[in-house]
Protein backbone atom coordinates (compact mmCIF):
# COMPACT_ATOMS: atom_id res chain seq x y z
CA UNK A 1 0.00 0.00 0.00
CA UNK A 2 1.38 3.44 -0.65
CA UNK A 3 0.33 5.77 1.43
CA UNK A 4 -0.18 9.05 -0.20
CA UNK A 5 -0.12 12.98 1.31
CA UNK A 6 -2.10 15.53 -0.53
CA UNK A 7 -0.52 19.31 0.16
CA UNK A 8 -2.89 21.68 -1.11
CA UNK A 9 -7.10 21.12 -1.55
CA UNK A 10 -8.21 23.95 -3.85
CA UNK A 11 -9.78 22.78 -6.91
CA UNK A 12 -7.08 20.68 -8.10
CA UNK A 13 -6.32 18.64 -5.02
CA UNK A 14 -10.82 18.16 -4.91
CA UNK A 15 -11.21 17.52 -8.54
CA UNK A 16 -7.95 16.05 -10.21
CA UNK A 17 -5.77 14.59 -7.24
CA UNK A 18 -7.86 13.33 -4.04
CA UNK A 19 -10.52 11.37 -5.87
CA UNK A 20 -8.27 9.67 -8.40
CA UNK A 21 -5.30 8.31 -5.36
CA UNK A 22 -8.74 6.78 -3.98
CA UNK A 23 -9.53 5.11 -7.28
CA UNK A 24 -6.62 3.70 -7.40
CA UNK A 25 -5.71 -0.09 -5.58
CA UNK A 26 -2.99 0.00 -3.42
CA UNK A 27 -3.03 3.58 -3.06
CA UNK A 28 -4.28 5.26 0.48
CA UNK A 29 -5.01 8.84 0.74
CA UNK A 30 -3.27 9.06 4.48
CA UNK A 31 -3.64 12.77 4.86
CA UNK A 32 -4.51 16.06 3.30
CA UNK A 33 -3.08 19.64 3.78
CA UNK A 34 -5.33 22.14 4.50
CA UNK A 35 -3.93 25.08 5.35
CA UNK A 36 -7.46 26.82 6.64
CA UNK A 37 -11.25 25.90 6.27
CA UNK A 38 -13.05 22.59 6.81
CA UNK A 39 -13.17 21.05 2.79
CA UNK A 40 -11.38 18.41 3.36
CA UNK A 41 -12.62 17.54 6.79
CA UNK A 42 -15.78 17.24 5.53
CA UNK A 43 -15.38 15.61 2.13
CA UNK A 44 -13.20 13.33 3.64
CA UNK A 45 -14.04 12.36 7.09
CA UNK A 46 -11.76 9.38 7.68
CA UNK A 47 -8.64 11.08 6.21
CA UNK A 48 -6.36 12.87 8.71
CA UNK A 49 -6.45 16.72 7.98
CA UNK A 50 -2.91 18.50 8.45
CA UNK A 51 -2.16 22.28 8.62
CA UNK A 52 1.54 22.55 8.33
CA UNK A 53 4.15 20.80 6.26
CA UNK A 54 6.00 19.47 9.26
CA UNK A 55 2.40 18.22 10.57
CA UNK A 56 2.01 15.92 7.52
CA UNK A 57 5.98 14.69 7.47
CA UNK A 58 5.44 13.81 11.00
CA UNK A 59 3.63 10.33 9.59
CA UNK A 60 6.86 8.59 8.55
CA UNK A 61 4.71 6.05 6.72
CA UNK A 62 3.50 8.29 3.81
CA UNK A 63 5.56 7.62 1.04
CA UNK A 64 4.57 10.21 -1.53
CA UNK A 65 3.65 13.28 -2.04
CA UNK A 66 1.49 15.47 -3.91
CA UNK A 67 1.72 18.79 -4.59
CA UNK A 68 -1.27 20.74 -5.40
CA UNK A 69 -0.90 23.73 -4.49
CA UNK A 70 -0.75 27.93 -6.62
CA UNK A 71 2.61 27.55 -8.89
CA UNK A 72 4.84 29.81 -7.07
CA UNK A 73 4.71 27.44 -4.04
CA UNK A 74 6.03 23.75 -6.09
CA UNK A 75 9.93 24.36 -5.61
CA UNK A 76 10.06 24.83 -2.40
CA UNK A 77 7.30 22.31 -1.12
CA UNK A 78 8.86 19.91 -3.63
CA UNK A 79 12.26 20.00 -2.05
CA UNK A 80 10.99 19.97 1.67
CA UNK A 81 9.58 16.97 0.58
CA UNK A 82 12.49 15.14 -1.41
CA UNK A 83 14.55 16.33 1.77
CA UNK A 84 12.15 14.21 3.83
CA UNK A 85 12.91 11.09 1.95
CA UNK A 86 9.66 11.07 0.26
CA UNK A 87 8.47 10.62 -3.45
CA UNK A 88 6.70 13.52 -5.65
CA UNK A 89 4.36 14.10 -7.67
CA UNK A 90 3.88 17.60 -8.51
CA UNK A 91 0.90 18.96 -10.39
CA UNK A 92 1.58 20.94 -13.85
CA UNK A 93 3.42 22.76 -14.75
CA UNK A 94 6.00 21.48 -12.49
CA UNK A 95 7.66 25.36 -11.45
CA UNK A 96 7.04 28.97 -13.05
CA UNK A 97 10.85 28.48 -13.91
CA UNK A 98 12.68 25.81 -15.93
CA UNK A 99 15.56 26.29 -13.46
CA UNK A 100 13.84 25.55 -10.54
CA UNK A 101 12.19 22.24 -12.30
CA UNK A 102 15.70 21.32 -12.92
CA UNK A 103 16.84 21.62 -9.90
CA UNK A 104 13.75 19.61 -8.71
CA UNK A 105 14.99 16.73 -11.22
CA UNK A 106 18.95 16.69 -9.73
CA UNK A 107 17.52 17.19 -6.24
CA UNK A 108 15.52 14.27 -6.75
CA UNK A 109 18.00 11.88 -8.50
CA UNK A 110 20.72 12.81 -5.84
CA UNK A 111 18.39 11.29 -3.31
CA UNK A 112 17.06 8.64 -5.38
CA UNK A 113 13.35 9.62 -4.81
CA UNK A 114 10.78 9.42 -7.76
CA UNK A 115 9.90 12.38 -8.85
CA UNK A 116 6.89 13.41 -12.05
CA UNK A 117 4.33 15.92 -13.04
CA UNK A 118 0.74 15.40 -13.12
CA UNK A 119 0.23 15.27 -16.82
CA UNK A 120 -3.28 14.08 -16.56
CA UNK A 121 -4.59 14.57 -20.08
CA UNK A 122 -2.40 11.70 -21.21
CA UNK A 123 -5.09 9.58 -20.02
CA UNK A 124 -7.95 11.41 -21.71
CA UNK A 125 -9.65 9.32 -23.89
CA UNK A 126 -9.88 11.48 -26.73
CA UNK A 127 -5.79 11.99 -26.75
CA UNK A 128 -5.58 7.82 -26.78
CA UNK A 129 -7.52 7.83 -29.62
CA UNK A 130 -6.12 10.42 -31.45
CA UNK A 131 -2.22 8.59 -30.22
CA UNK A 132 -3.55 5.36 -32.48
CA UNK A 133 -4.84 7.27 -35.47
CA UNK A 134 -1.17 8.94 -35.91
CA UNK A 135 0.59 6.03 -34.66
CA UNK A 136 -1.05 3.87 -37.54
CA UNK A 137 -0.12 5.67 -39.96
CA UNK A 138 -3.75 5.90 -41.73
CA UNK A 139 -3.08 9.49 -42.15
CA UNK A 140 -0.52 9.29 -44.26
CA UNK A 141 2.27 12.31 -43.65
CA UNK A 142 0.97 14.43 -41.30
CA UNK A 143 1.17 18.29 -42.09
CA UNK A 144 -1.00 19.43 -40.05
CA UNK A 145 -1.97 19.15 -36.04
CA UNK A 146 -4.13 21.34 -34.02
CA UNK A 147 -5.32 21.04 -30.33
CA UNK A 148 -6.98 23.55 -28.93
CA UNK A 149 -9.52 24.14 -25.78
CA UNK A 150 -12.39 26.74 -26.31
CA UNK A 151 -13.88 28.30 -22.58
CA UNK A 152 -16.89 30.78 -22.27
CA UNK A 153 -16.39 33.32 -19.62
CA UNK A 154 -16.59 36.63 -19.74
CA UNK A 155 -15.26 37.77 -16.35
CA UNK A 156 -11.66 36.62 -14.29
CA UNK A 157 -12.62 34.53 -11.31
CA UNK A 158 -13.02 36.37 -8.37
CA UNK A 159 -9.56 36.15 -6.04
CA UNK A 160 -8.15 33.12 -8.60
CA UNK A 161 -4.34 33.11 -8.11
CA UNK A 162 -4.38 31.92 -11.69
CA UNK A 163 -5.97 35.32 -12.96
CA UNK A 164 -3.66 37.70 -10.82
CA UNK A 165 -0.91 39.69 -12.89
CA UNK A 166 1.34 39.66 -9.71
CA UNK A 167 1.36 35.87 -9.06
CA UNK A 168 4.42 33.46 -10.77
CA UNK A 169 2.88 30.87 -13.02
CA UNK A 170 -0.07 32.91 -13.71
CA UNK A 171 -2.01 32.49 -16.75
CA UNK A 172 -3.02 30.03 -19.18
CA UNK A 173 -0.58 29.24 -20.84
CA UNK A 174 0.77 28.15 -17.69
CA UNK A 175 -2.67 26.27 -17.00
CA UNK A 176 -3.51 24.68 -19.98
CA UNK A 177 -0.47 25.19 -22.23
CA UNK A 178 1.31 22.39 -20.49
CA UNK A 179 -1.38 20.19 -21.58
CA UNK A 180 -1.39 20.91 -25.46
CA UNK A 181 2.38 21.29 -25.43
CA UNK A 182 2.95 17.47 -23.20
CA UNK A 183 0.78 15.90 -25.77
CA UNK A 184 1.92 17.50 -29.15
CA UNK A 185 5.93 16.17 -27.30
CA UNK A 186 4.06 12.82 -27.12
CA UNK A 187 3.39 12.45 -30.79
CA UNK A 188 6.05 14.57 -32.44
CA UNK A 189 8.87 15.10 -30.22
CA UNK A 190 10.63 17.88 -29.99
CA UNK A 191 10.31 20.69 -32.22
CA UNK A 192 12.82 22.56 -33.98
CA UNK A 193 11.11 26.21 -33.26
CA UNK A 194 8.35 27.66 -31.20
CA UNK A 195 6.28 30.42 -32.17
CA UNK A 196 3.46 31.37 -29.67
CA UNK A 197 1.34 34.20 -28.43
CA UNK A 198 -0.31 35.03 -25.32
CA UNK A 199 -3.01 37.43 -25.28
CA UNK A 200 -5.80 39.02 -23.36
CA UNK A 201 -9.63 38.61 -24.64
CA UNK A 202 -11.63 39.87 -21.89
CA UNK A 203 -10.89 44.09 -21.08
CA UNK A 204 -10.74 42.63 -17.55
CA UNK A 205 -7.98 40.43 -17.71
CA UNK A 206 -4.63 41.34 -16.01
CA UNK A 207 -2.97 38.21 -17.23
CA UNK A 208 -3.09 36.34 -20.50
CA UNK A 209 -6.21 34.47 -21.18
CA UNK A 210 -6.00 33.31 -24.46
CA UNK A 211 -2.95 31.77 -26.45
CA UNK A 212 -1.78 30.35 -29.87
CA UNK A 213 1.40 27.97 -29.90
CA UNK A 214 2.94 26.63 -32.77
CA UNK A 215 5.23 23.92 -32.28
CA UNK A 216 7.43 23.64 -35.72
CA UNK A 217 8.75 20.62 -37.29
CA UNK A 218 9.97 19.16 -40.43
CA UNK A 219 6.75 19.16 -42.96
CA UNK A 220 4.54 19.61 -39.47
CA UNK A 221 2.93 22.56 -37.30
CA UNK A 222 1.55 21.38 -34.45
CA UNK A 223 -0.86 24.12 -32.67
CA UNK A 224 -2.40 24.54 -29.29
CA UNK A 225 -4.73 26.68 -28.86
CA UNK A 226 -7.27 28.23 -25.23
CA UNK A 227 -9.72 30.28 -26.16
CA UNK A 228 -11.60 31.98 -23.31
CA UNK A 229 -14.53 33.66 -25.18
CA UNK A 230 -15.73 31.11 -27.68
CA UNK A 231 -19.44 30.22 -27.17
CA UNK A 232 -19.32 27.66 -29.79
CA UNK A 233 -16.24 25.87 -29.82
CA UNK A 234 -14.46 24.66 -32.46
CA UNK A 235 -12.74 20.97 -32.49
CA UNK A 236 -11.00 19.99 -29.73
CA UNK A 237 -9.04 17.94 -32.08
CA UNK A 238 -7.94 18.34 -35.67
CA UNK A 239 -5.05 16.77 -37.50
CA UNK A 240 -4.60 16.92 -41.86
CA UNK A 241 -2.29 14.60 -43.73
CA UNK A 242 -1.56 13.51 -47.10
CA UNK A 243 -4.16 10.12 -46.79
CA UNK A 244 -6.82 12.29 -45.12
CA UNK A 245 -8.41 14.20 -41.75
CA UNK A 246 -9.89 13.42 -38.14
CA UNK A 247 -11.59 15.77 -36.58
CA UNK A 248 -13.00 15.51 -33.13
CA UNK A 249 -15.42 17.76 -31.31
CA UNK A 250 -15.89 17.91 -27.54
CA UNK A 251 -14.15 17.33 -24.66
CA UNK A 252 -13.16 14.29 -22.76
CA UNK A 253 -15.91 13.78 -19.90
CA UNK A 254 -13.91 12.93 -16.58
CA UNK A 255 -13.35 16.03 -15.22
CA UNK A 256 -16.67 17.36 -15.69
CA UNK A 257 -17.66 14.14 -13.51
CA UNK A 258 -15.16 14.74 -11.28
CA UNK A 259 -15.94 18.28 -10.52
CA UNK A 260 -19.47 17.36 -10.40
CA UNK A 261 -21.69 16.15 -7.46
CA UNK A 262 -21.14 12.57 -8.23
CA UNK A 263 -17.28 12.69 -8.12
CA UNK A 264 -16.16 9.22 -7.58
CA UNK A 265 -15.17 8.91 -3.71
CA UNK A 266 -13.55 5.42 -3.62
CA UNK A 267 -12.44 1.98 -5.79
CA UNK A 268 -15.63 1.62 -7.73
CA UNK A 269 -16.13 4.31 -10.70
CA UNK A 270 -18.90 2.42 -12.16
CA UNK A 271 -18.20 0.58 -15.50
CA UNK A 272 -18.71 3.58 -18.36
CA UNK A 273 -15.91 5.44 -16.48
CA UNK A 274 -14.45 7.48 -18.96
CA UNK A 275 -16.52 6.40 -21.83
CA UNK A 276 -18.10 8.99 -24.37
CA UNK A 277 -20.98 9.45 -25.99
CA UNK A 278 -21.41 8.25 -29.45
CA UNK A 279 -22.25 12.13 -30.64
CA UNK A 280 -19.13 13.34 -29.75
CA UNK A 281 -17.01 10.50 -31.63
CA UNK A 282 -14.27 11.95 -33.93
CA UNK A 283 -14.86 11.65 -37.86
CA UNK A 284 -12.05 10.16 -39.83
CA UNK A 285 -12.17 10.76 -43.43
CA UNK A 286 -9.36 9.23 -45.76
CA UNK A 287 -9.27 9.81 -49.60
CA UNK A 288 -11.38 7.55 -52.09
CA UNK A 289 -13.25 6.45 -48.65
CA UNK A 290 -16.60 6.85 -46.47
CA UNK A 291 -15.75 9.36 -43.52
CA UNK A 292 -16.74 7.09 -40.51
CA UNK A 293 -17.26 7.77 -36.94
CA UNK A 294 -14.17 6.67 -34.69
CA UNK A 295 -15.38 4.97 -31.51
CA UNK A 296 -13.08 7.15 -28.75
CA UNK A 297 -11.22 5.55 -26.63
CA UNK A 298 -11.72 5.08 -22.74
CA UNK A 299 -10.46 7.86 -20.71
CA UNK A 300 -9.27 7.15 -16.99
CA UNK A 301 -6.96 9.75 -15.07
CA UNK A 302 -6.38 6.88 -12.40
CA UNK A 303 -3.96 5.12 -15.18
CA UNK A 304 -1.40 7.97 -13.80
CA UNK A 305 -1.09 7.33 -10.11
CA UNK A 306 -1.56 3.19 -10.80
CA UNK A 307 1.95 3.79 -12.66
CA UNK A 308 2.89 5.66 -10.10
CA UNK A 309 2.25 3.09 -8.00
CA UNK A 310 4.12 0.82 -9.65
CA UNK A 311 7.47 2.88 -10.18
CA UNK A 312 7.40 2.59 -6.50
CA UNK A 313 6.78 -0.51 -5.82
CA UNK A 314 7.90 -2.75 -8.81
CA UNK A 315 10.07 0.00 -10.41
CA UNK A 316 8.36 0.18 -13.43
CA UNK A 317 9.29 2.68 -15.66
CA UNK A 318 7.02 6.50 -15.29
CA UNK A 319 4.85 7.00 -17.94
CA UNK A 320 5.64 10.86 -17.45
CA UNK A 321 9.48 10.91 -16.90
CA UNK A 322 11.14 13.60 -15.20
CA UNK A 323 13.12 14.34 -18.45
CA UNK A 324 10.03 14.59 -20.02
CA UNK A 325 8.77 16.87 -17.60
CA UNK A 326 11.26 19.02 -18.21
CA UNK A 327 10.87 18.83 -22.27
CA UNK A 328 7.59 20.00 -21.77
CA UNK A 329 8.73 23.08 -19.00
CA UNK A 330 11.23 24.26 -21.72
CA UNK A 331 8.21 24.38 -24.36
CA UNK A 332 6.05 26.21 -22.35
CA UNK A 333 8.80 28.98 -21.23
CA UNK A 334 9.84 29.13 -24.48
CA UNK A 335 6.29 29.98 -25.59
CA UNK A 336 6.46 32.66 -23.19
CA UNK A 337 9.77 33.89 -24.91
CA UNK A 338 8.43 33.85 -27.97
CA UNK A 339 5.19 35.60 -27.47
CA UNK A 340 7.16 38.48 -24.89
CA UNK A 341 9.74 38.95 -27.42
CA UNK A 342 7.39 38.57 -30.84
CA UNK A 343 9.42 36.49 -32.81
CA UNK A 344 10.06 32.72 -33.11
CA UNK A 345 12.69 31.17 -30.55
CA UNK A 346 14.63 28.26 -31.43
CA UNK A 347 14.62 24.93 -29.33
CA UNK A 348 17.60 24.66 -28.26
CA UNK A 349 17.78 29.06 -27.38
CA UNK A 350 18.59 30.10 -23.70
CA UNK A 351 15.88 30.26 -21.37
CA UNK A 352 15.94 32.14 -18.01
Amino acid sequence: MVRVGLIGFGMAGQAFHAPVIRGVKGMELACILERRGTRAQEKYPDVPVARTLDELLADKEIQLCVIATPNDSHFELARACLLAGRDVVVDKPFAPTLAESQKLVRFAAERGRLITVYQDRRWDGDFGTVKKIVQSGRLGTIVEYECRYDRFRLEPKANAWREKADQPGAGVLFDLGPHVIDQALVLFGEPRAITASAFCERETSRVDDSFDVCLEYPGLRAMGRARIIAYAPGPHFLIHGTKGSFVKYGMDPQEARLRGENCPQGLDWGTGWGEEVEELWGTLSLVGEPSVKVKTERGDYRGFYANVRDAIEKRVPLEVTPEQALRTMRAVILAHKSSRERRTVEWGEAVE
